[in-house]
């Protein structure tokens, strides 16, 4: 786990062995990891996998069914919600429609015994912090998606908690609000240290906010590491699948001194074996690591069945003897015509293989 090792001291949140049963049914089996103090780690996953149930964990409102959960080094697992020093930021924002902007931010202090102009000076200063110093007197309705969403988050800042939450936050967003608002929560997250444990279920988002990074399949961590190392080093074809797309190919490889190939569909290619032992392998490339050459060139023949241009960039699938292979060409000047027979490059360092 390297820099992520349990330690029970440390800041932030450490899940110790924790399981979760419902019934007959574990949705959260034997899972353990880290969030260091100052650290966003994003939770991701398909649906179903068990991530949610995690976050609810760590909040209080689900209970452990084993293991153990610390908040800032203090062990929680038995102490209900509003003992847990957390705050959640949900996908809803929760918004009280008929409170403004301030009276929003100031609820939480005010129920925990704050003076008013006390409540009022803290939720200010937080607003202000956030951008949105000037709105204090608008209620929700009148704010952007962007605005509601930074007013949910000056409200759980409010109370200054160890470990602020978010239950896939930018869901109600659409697509270019989205990206600007997941930067924001970044750069807010990185500006005042924050330890933040966030929950999507969209690998661009992950990668784009997290220090770190836990895939759940099936209730337990399938991977855990930087956006980076599971992007270019996924262990498994689940992963490689499931973040960023991939062309998946199952195959032999074989090892010899000279160096390693890969065989599938009666086509060989030289590739780096990066210590797998020779036998059945998956061949895993991600679309933007293959190259379109002339046909009769390259290392698998084969010939463009669809062509799509996106603007920054061509997609192809092309038909080969390692099946359909998905190919996005960024600097595609010319389209390739479909049913044209073309050669598919890519250089031995490109690929990923995975045991089968």
């Amino acid at each position: 786990m390297g820099s992520h090792e349990m330690n029970g001291n440390a800041g932030g949140v450490v899940f110790e062995n924790v399981t979760k049963r419902y019934g007959g049914v574990t949705a959260v089996d034997d899972v353990s990891f880290r969030v260091a103090q100052g650290e966003l780690v994003t939770l991701l996953g398909p649906s179903g996998c068990g991530k949610t149930t995690t976050l609810r964990m760590v909040a209080g409102l689900e209970p452990v069914t084993e293991g153990r959960v610390l908040i800032g080094g203090t062990d929680v697992t038995l102490r209900a919600a509003n003992e847990r020093d957390v705050s959640m930021v949900f996908q809803s924002y929760a918004l009280f429609p008929h409170m403004t902007v301030l009276e929003n931010v100031c609820y939480g202090p005010m129920s925990m015994r704050m003076d008013r102009a006390k409540a009022r000076e803290v939720a200010a200063a937080k607003l202000g912090m956030l951008g949105l110093a000037g709105l204090e007197g608008r209620l929700p309705s009148e704010l952007s998606g962007g605005q509601q969403q930074r007013v949910a988050v000056a409200r759980s800042l409010v109370l200054e908690p160890k470990v602020l939450l978010f239950d896939e936050p930018l869901s109600n967003l659409d697509a270019k609000l989205r990206r600007r608002v997941r930067q924001e929560i970044r750069e807010l997250q990185q500006a005042l240290s924050l330890t933040v444990l966030y929950v999507t279920h969209d690998q661009e988002e992950a990668l784009a906010v997290s220090d770190h990074i836990i895939v759940m399949d099936g209730g337990k961590i399938a991977q855990q590491g930087t956006p980076r190392e599971l992007y270019e080093s996924p262990a498994s074809r689940f992963l490689a699948d499931f973040i960023g797309d991939a062309n998946l190919v199952d195959g032999e490889l074989a090892v010899e001194a000279s160096g390693a190939t890969f065989r599938a569909g009666g086509v060989s290619a030289p590739v780096r074996a990066d210590g797998l032992a020779a036998g059945p392998a998956t061949l895993a490339v991600r679309p933007h690591r293959l190259r379109l050459v002339d046909a009769g060139r390259g290392l698998v023949p084969g010939t463009c069945k669809r062509a799509a241009y996106l603007g920054s960039r061509a997609e192809y699938v092309v038909e080969s003897p390692w099946g359909e292979l998905l190919v996005f060409d960024v600097d595609a000047r010319s389209l390739h015509g479909r049913d044209q027979a073309v050669g598919i490059d890519f250089d031995p360092g490109a690929v990923i293989l995975l045991p089968r």
